[in-house]
């Protein structure tokens, strides 16, 4: 089991967006997009470079690729809910089609581009499904004639927003190829690349995690994953405010028992996330020694 968490942008780009992951990272796209845009091969078009960590640790780390007929994928991870989001997804995917056009190129060389945004935060509430498409159509007839624009939206928080989920309530949930790779982003700390079940026996998952349990920063990177980790204090901040919900109602019932143990599982949670002890204090009410004796756990 990693202590590494996947929904870290830098994470997750270390994965998906090096050569020799490049059958992850086709694998991922092909779990999201239509059989039109299915791809074999990519090209990387902006791959992983720690070198990067020395002059912005704080840098966007999405992942850019290139497929057939020269189509164009943009793959974001992002942590925290920013003001503005659906504006800044629709920027990126402006970025990603006329970055295409070279110079003396005229429009006709442009090719469809796909934005793809994984969410750690609801963006839709307005939605239950967790996987929504998104193109241009005419109002009244729904005609699809501005056909290159696409954008997808994965809210992660939709597949899993519970702590103290098991296995089995993991797996009753996957049924497509996408699930298994949003039961990876979510709660890698419930799969074990020797022991899947056989409704998560992929072989993309098992190097995905073997892959995550080998994972090694150098010191520039272990910097910057601490750094953007740290936006994931958003996540404890809605367990915490789930928890005080859950004690509040056990004060009414008179359950004292259930509000310590729900603090007990909020802390193994965000102990799984690397969080330290002290923040984990600050966000449960716990005493030093009563998450201590959580690690051993």
């Amino acid at each position: 089991m990693s202590n590494i968490t996947p929904r870290v942008d830098i994470a997750f780009k270390k994965i998906f967006g090096v050569e020799e992951n490049k059958d992850l990272l086709i694998s991922l796209i092909n779990s999201i997009v239509s059989k039109e845009d299915q791809i074999a091969e990519v090209t990387l078009l902006n791959p992983y470079n720690p070198k990067n960590f020395k002059k912005d640790k704080l840098s966007i780390l999405d992942i850019k690729a290139k497929g057939a007929g020269n189509k164009r994928y943009n793959i974001e991870i992002q942590i925290s809910d920013e003001a503005d989001y659906d504006k800044r997804a629709l920027y990126y995917w402006a970025k990603l089609y006329t970055e295409q056009l070279k110079s003396a190129e005229d429009y006709g060389s442009l090719s469809k581009a796909i934005g793809i945004h994984i969410l750690n935060f609801t963006s839709i509430p307005e939605v239950k499904r967790y996987h929504n498409i998104f193109h241009i159509t005419e109002k009244d007839t729904g005609i699809l004639y501005f056909k290159d624009l696409e954008l997808h939206t994965i809210e992660l928080k939709k597949f899993t927003d519970n702590s103290c989920e098991e296995l089995s309530d993991l797996i009753s949930k996957v049924k497509t190829s996408l699930d298994i790779w949003i039961a990876f982003l979510t709660r890698h700390d419930l799969l074990n690349k020797d022991s899947l079940p056989k409704e998560l026996s992929n072989p993309s998952l098992k190097k995905a995690l073997t892959v995550l349990n080998i994972m090694n920063f150098t010191e520039e990177e272990r910097d910057a994953y601490e750094d953007h980790l740290k936006w994931l204090m958003i996540e404890a901040n809605t367990l915490k405010k789930h928890g005080e919900k859950c004690r509040e109602e056990g004060e009414q019932i008179g359950i004292g028992k259930g509000k310590q143990e729900e603090k007990i599982a909020i802390a193994k949670n965000l102990l799984k996330k690397n969080l330290s002890v002290d923040d984990i204090i600050e966000i449960t009410g716990l005493t030093k020694e009563e998450v201590e004796s959580l690690k051993s756990r």
